[in-house]
């Protein structure tokens, strides 16, 4: 099936240029992802990331990693020469790179709206919705389970915003609908409210191949066959366990051909040791098995090498996020995944901060310039993640897709040409005056300069007389509740939601509720 007749079958309308971005239309900057203008940054020398590899080499050849409660995954280690005894397995230094060779550098994730694909891999940057968070949260409401209507209005934000590029995946948990259920309500709400790449369901098996076939309805079996449409985020259980929930929903997407991510999360002192080095080797190691079993399930199947460093307060035990040995660690992963030559997710938009203040985003900033200058391709958690994951908040969703689109500009780094070095304003200008109405500012004021939709810059007695003395979260919980008022769902073909609608009622029907 080509893309244009992908096209037709989806209903699928792109839109572009200034008309687009008033009405908040999906991509209105004609701009899919990031292509990045500025360089990855190395801060690690050959000696010691040969270090690393090498210490992560010892602790997959002496000590191994187990592969619990999944024979078949034992089995491709077995076939591989692995050393297998019982569910710990060994392997030799140098296997694992040898295996991850076959994994693409970079893939095309295809959207319903074929403008709206990304490109993962190589020197582009794609911005993701946070994942996972059991609450939600707004100035109005407070502090709350989530939802299946919220979970719909964060994937509305999301595909009304310019500034992200992919639709996420569990934005938050709908606990309002049974576990063994959400899943196919999840994926269907991404694929009826946002005509954006998006990500499937992974806490079982049958439930990744569910989110498979659904999207087999919406492209056809034989494009999925042959072309990325899901993502699937697999974490490793550290220290050095795969358990087989994982290792199955893992195989799931990689037979299909779709993308696993592959992710430990390592708390520095729980999960992991306190020690930068230590906790990256740990991590280099994790992810490298992860990303091999995939392409031992099928050779050439694209996977995104994954990684989510944290530290923790040793007074309390509790995780913290935002601080500064994580988001330096992140730039030593980024040189770590480009010698592998696989995408990288890494880093985002983390926060300890129990509300959308000064803190949130003093750590957000901190974490997200690590997944920016580390190289990340795939940037996971880049809106709206609050108190340690736990919670998604509206208002801090709004400000952060505002940091992004401040980041779009950023990594365009400095274009410089004949009309950037303005050497004929300076002539029409000269000495003493100004530059407010020469040509080459009429020719530039449009683009020159990124422009917040919610920071304010007027004088304080205007912010306070006409502007009501507002903060940012007080500005952005505006915005949110304006955005969703105003969104219109991007078209689907009858007959796609038709069949996907008895999909899903046939498989609800197949089981009974669980609430576990």
């Amino acid at each position: 099936m080509t893309e244009a007749a992908i096209d037709e079958k989806a209903g699928r309308r792109g839109r572009s240029g200034r008309s687009a971005r008033r009405d908040g239309g999906s991509n209105p900057h004609g701009v899919p992802y990031i292509v990045r203008n500025i360089p990855a940054y190395d801060i690690l020398s050959e000696e010691n990331l040969q270090k690393i590899e090498r210490t992560a080499d010892r602790i997959l050849a002496e000590i191994g990693i187990e592969f619990r409660d999944d024979p078949a995954a034992i089995d491709h280690w077995k076939r591989a020469g692995a050393d297998v005894d019982g569910v710990r397995v060994k392997f030799e230094p140098g296997m694992l790179r040898e295996i991850v060779a076959s994994a693409p550098h970079e893939f095309t994730q295809h959207a319903r709206n074929p403008a709206n694909s990304v490109q993962i891999g190589s020197d582009k940057v794609v911005f993701s919705p946070a994942y996972g968070s059991p609450f939600v949260m707004d100035l109005d409401k407070g502090r709350r389970y989530g939802t299946i209507e919220d979970f719909r209005n964060f994937i509305k934000l999301a595909q009304a915003s310019p500034w992200l590029h992919h639709s996420g995946g569990t934005i938050c948990e709908p606990v309002d609908v049974p576990v063994n259920k959400r899943h196919l309500d999840m994926v269907y709400s991404h694929i009826k409210y946002s005509d954006r790449p998006f990500m499937g369901s992974v806490t079982a098996e049958e439930r990744a191949e569910d989110s498979i076939e659904m999207t087999r309805i919406l492209f056809g079996a034989d494009f999925v066959d042959q072309n990325c449409v899901i993502l699937g985020n697999v974490n490793v259980n550290s220290p050095l366990v795969w358990d087989g929930t994982m290792t199955k929903s893992l195989r799931a997407y990689a037979r299909a051909n779709q993308a696993a991510v592959i992710v430990p999360f390592i708390l520095g002192g729980a999960m992991g040791p306190v020690t930068n080095a230590g906790a990256i080797a740990q991590s280099y190691a994790e992810t490298l098995a992860g990303c091999a079993l995939t392409q031992l399930e099928r050779k050439g199947a694209p996977v995104i090498f994954g990684n989510f460093l944290s530290s923790m307060s040793l007074r309390s035990g509790s995780p913290t996020f935002g601080t500064p040995e994580p988001a330096i660690g992140s730039m030593v992963v980024g040189q770590l995944a480009r010698r592998l030559k696989l995408p990288l997710r890494c880093a985002g938009n983390f926060t300890n901060s129990k509300l959308p203040d000064g803190q949130a985003m003093q750590e957000g900033l901190m974490s997200m310039l690590s997944a920016i200058h580390c190289g990340a391709n795939f940037i996971l958690h880049s809106a709206g993640f609050l108190d340690g994951l736990l919670a998604m908040s509206y208002e801090k969703f709004v400000m952060d897709t505002d940091l992004c689109g401040a980041l779009h500009s950023y990594l365009a780094g400095v274009t410089v040409d004949d009309n950037t070095l303005a050497f004929d304003a300076f002539e029409e200008v000269g000495p003493g005056s100004h530059f407010l109405g020469s040509a080459h500012t009429m020719r530039n004021y449009q683009t020159a300069f990124w422009d917040s939709t919610l920071s304010d810059n007027e004088p304080f007695e205007k912010w306070s007389e006409e502007g009501g003395s507002t903060d940012i979260a007080t500005r952005a919980n505006r915005q949110w509740k304006r955005t969703l008022e105003a969104y219109e769902a991007p078209p689907l073909d009858v007959a796609v939601d038709e069949a996907l609608c008895d999909f899903m009622a046939r498989r609800k029907a197949s089981m009974a509720d669980g609430w576990y």
